[in-house]
């Protein structure tokens, strides 16, 4: 059986362990790095959420990470975003570094273009769309917790998604989420919580969940099981 090698992308923003140690659980040849040549070398991408939109782009894009990102993904090679990572994969997130990106709770969202505006941070923009805060007067935000993930019909035919049932529960640390601008064929899952959102992305050997797989028990194994899969075979099947 071919081995997994598996780069989970160091941008300095937090403990990748739980990440790492995931992956070996399943089979998964898994080493954590910053160096732009070692996303480059890889045969699987994994790139974990910690931090700010602002502040880890500001570092991808300083390092090179982003630049090896998306070489590598142009060629195809298997890629899973976790929370934050996910949402970098999009064009634009409205969550700056500080107090000055957070919205007020009843504050609504900017569109995208306004003359004078500056909420927009750039992604690294493989896939249109936006992120932006999740704003409730009833629920609490940040969504931290358990909560239900609901395939889509995009998600029933994903790989990644195979044996997670409609509904299976995974742990959520999030204030900001997909927003209804991204292409609904992207979408392989949903969940809801202040508002529906897209808590996994696919497209081709490309994936994305808002949730964190290795944080969320058996169910969480599965999703980085699949993934492994995928890096074995070298893309999807």
């Amino acid at each position: 059986m071919a081995s997994a090698k598996i780069v989970v992308i160091d941008y300095h923003k937090g403990n990748l362990l739980s990440v790492q140690h995931g992956l070996a659980a399943v089979g998964g040849e898994a080493v954590i790095s910053d160096a732009p040549e070692d996303i480059s070398a890889a045969s699987g991408l994994v790139l974990p959420g910690v931090g700010s939109f602002e502040s880890a782009m500001e570092y991808v894009n300083e390092s090179g990470q982003g630049k090896a990102i998306l070489d590598a993904l142009g060629r195809g090679v298997p890629f899973l975003g976790i929370c934050l990572g996910l949402q970098l994969l999009f064009s634009r997130g409205e969550e700056r570094s500080g107090e000055r990106g957070l919205p007020y709770e009843n504050e609504e969202p900017v569109a995208a273009g306004t003359p004078g505006d500056d909420r927009w941070v750039a992604g690294l923009g493989f896939f249109a769309g936006s992120v932006t805060r999740l704003r409730s007067g009833r629920l609490k935000v940040p969504h931290v917790g358990w909560d239900q993930v609901y395939p889509t019909e995009v998600g029933e035919r994903t790989q990644l998604l195979r044996g997670v049932p409609s509904g299976a529960n995974f742990y959520f640390t999030h204030s900001y989420a997909l927003a209804d601008d991204v292409d609904p064929t992207l979408v392989a899952a949903r969940t809801h919580y202040a508002r529906s959102f897209g808590s996994a992305v696919a497209r081709g050997p490309v994936f994305g969940v808002q949730f964190h797989p290795e944080k969320s028990s058996a169910t969480g194994l599965v999703v980085l099981s699949n993934f492994v899969d995928i890096v074995r075979a070298g893309g999807v099947r």
